[in-house]
C-alpha cells in the first residue's frame, strides 16, 4: 500500500503546521515528502530539508533540477545535539524568511540515536510546538517506521497534532506534548569514576582550569578542551548568578565521551532556555545556548530540589 502524499492540515486553527510522516521504505518516504517540497515551490515558499546524508541523496536525486531551489542541511552534523536544532536549523531558516510561509523537512531522530540522545530528541519534537506557536510555518517531521523503536513512534503520536502514514492524514489523538516534555526531564544516573569540585563566584576561573585539566584527561582534543572550558563557565556562571550563587561540577568518561555535569539549586521555569536565538532571550538562557552549540549533548534535569545539566564531548 503506498503512502497517501496529502497536505498536512493546520490544526486548532493555528498557523503553524507540525505532522509527522511514518514512512516504511524510500517509496513512502518519497511519496510523502516530495510533494511537500513541491507545494511549497509552487506556492513561493522558501523550502529547507535536514535530514540524515541517505535521506538527503534520495529526496535531491527525486527532485531532479528542484532540487538546486532548496536549502540542504545534514542533520547528524547540524542536529548532532537535539539542543541546538531549534535555534540553530529551524529558527536560523525561519527567521531569514519572514515575509510569508516557511516550509522545512526536519528529521531529528533515526535509527542509529543513541539512548542518551533520546530523550533530548523527544523533547525537541515537544518543544517545537512552543517555539513555532503562531508562525507561518510549516515542518515536516519524517519517522522511519521500519528502523525505530515503538515507544519512539508514541511519542512522535505525542508530539505532533498530525500524523501521515498508510492511512492518509488524521489528526493525532495522543497529542500531549506537554507531557513528553515533563515524562522526559528525569534524574540523571550516578556516574562513575567522577572527579568533582565545588565553586563559587570567587572560584570561576578554578572550575574552568579545573574542567581543562580533567578534561584533557579523560582524552579530549585540545581544541575540544577550549570548547569545554567555555561551556563550564557559562553554566558555572549560570550557578552563581541564579541557582543560589554556588554550584558542583563533576568530570567523567563514558562511552567515547567526555561529560561535564554543572548542577546548582536553582529551577529553569522556561522549556525553551537555551533554544531560543539569543535576540530572543531577554529573560536569560544566552548562556545555555552557547553550550547547546559547543556540545555534542546536553541534557537537563531540573526541578524543586535543582537542575543539573550535563555536557557531552565526543573523545
Amino acid at each position: 500500500m503506498s503512502l497517501a502524499p496529502q497536505r498536512p492540515r493546520t490544526v486548532n486553527g493555528g498557523a503553524f503546521v507540525h505532522p509527522a510522516l511514518f514512512y516504511r521504505d524510500a517509496d513512502e518516504y518519497l511519496a510523502g515528502t516530495v510533494p511537500f517540497v513541491r507545494a511549497g515551490r509552487a506556492a513561493g515558499e522558501p523550502v529547507a530539508v535536514a535530514a540524515p546524508p541517505a535521506r538527503l541523496a534520495l529526496l535531491r536525486e527525486a527532485l531532479g533540477a528542484a532540487a538546486a531551489e532548496v536549502t540542504w542541511l545534514d542533520m547528524t552534523e547540524a542536529g548532532r545535539n537535539p539542543g541546538r536544532i531549534i535555534p540553530g536549523v529551524l529558527r536560523e531558516f525561519a527567521d531569514r524568511h519572514t515575509a510569508g510561509r516557511v516550509r522545512i523537512i526536519g528529521e531529528p531522530i533515526w535509527p542509529g540515536r543513541t539512548a542518551d540522545e533520546y530523550p533530548a530528541c523527544a523533547q525537541h519534537e515537544a518543544l517545537i510546538n512552543m517555539a513555532f506557536a503562531g508562525r507561518g510555518v510549516s515542518i515536516l517531521c519524517p519517522y522511519d517506521v521500519a528502523g525505530l523503536d515503538p515507544g519512539v513512534l508514541a511519542d512522535a503520536r505525542a508530539t505532533h497534532p498530525v500524523v501521515i502514514d498508510r492511512r492518509g492524514e488524521h489528526a493525532s489523538g495522543d497529542y500531549a506534548p506537554d507531557r513528553v516534555v515533563r515524562a522526559y526531564n528525569r534524574p540523571f544516573p550516578e556516574p562513575r569514576g567522577a572527579v568533582s569540585m565545588r565553586f563559587d563566584l570567587d572560584a570561576l576561573p578554578i572550575v574552568r582550569e579545573f574542567a581543562c585539566r580533567w578534561g584533557a584527561r579523560f582524552g579530549l582534543r585540545p581544541d575540544t578542551v577550549g570548547d569545554l572550558e567555555l561551556a563550564v563557565n557559562e553554566l558555572a556562571a549560570n550557578s552563581c548568578l541564579h541557582g543560589g550563587g554556588s554550584g558542583t561540577a563533576r568530570l567523567w568518561a563514558e562511552n567515547g565521551h567526555v561529560l561535564c555535569e554543572v548542577r546548582d539549586a536553582g529551577t529553569i521555569t522556561d522549556p525553551l532556555a537555551g533554544r531560543r536565538p539569543a535576540d530572543m532571550s531577554p529573560n536569560g538562557g544566552r548562556g545555555i545556548l552557547m553550550v547547546h552549540h559547543l556540545a555534542d549533548l546536553v541534557r537537563v534535569h531540573t526541578g524543586p530540589d535543582g537542575t543539573a545539566i550535563r555536557v557531552y564531548m565526543r573523545t
